[in-house]
């Protein structure tokens, strides 16, 4: 399994802006779908946005429609997930995950996790 190291997380105000990188290493990173989920205190984790392997297929959940995106450089064996107009109902941990060559918007459907990185967004 990959492993995975999520990063640049915190505090920002409404209508900010934050981008999370996620550094994957032990695995052949251009094989892996990435994706990114949230998990609010007393909620269960949630589908945010995934990046295909080939980065042809990209699927966002409709809460961030238009205000997130989401990239992979293989080089660096990275994903982003640039978030823009952040809103307070945005606050989770966000977690990156990995999947090999394979797509889907479950929690279930992803087999590598990162620790997660605390985003809290003030009103």
């Amino acid at each position: 399994q990959v492993q995975l190291v999520e990063s640049g997380g915190g505090l920002v105000q409404a209508g900010g802006s934050l981008r999370l990188s996620c550094a994957a290493s032990g695995g052949t990173f251009s094989s892996y779908t990435m994706g990114w989920f949230r998990q609010a205190p007393g909620k269960e984790r949630e589908f945010v946005a995934l990046i295909s392997w080939t980065g042809a297929g990209i699927y966002f959940a409709d809460s961030v429609k238009g205000r997130f995106t989401i990239s992979r450089d293989n080089a660096k064996n990275t994903v982003y997930l640039q978030m823009n107009s952040l809103k307070p109902e945005d606050t989770a941990i966000y977690y990156c995950a990995a999947e090999r060559l394979r797509i889907g918007v479950g929690v279930s459907d992803f087999g590598s996790w990162g620790q997660g990185t605390q985003v809290t967004v003030s009103s």
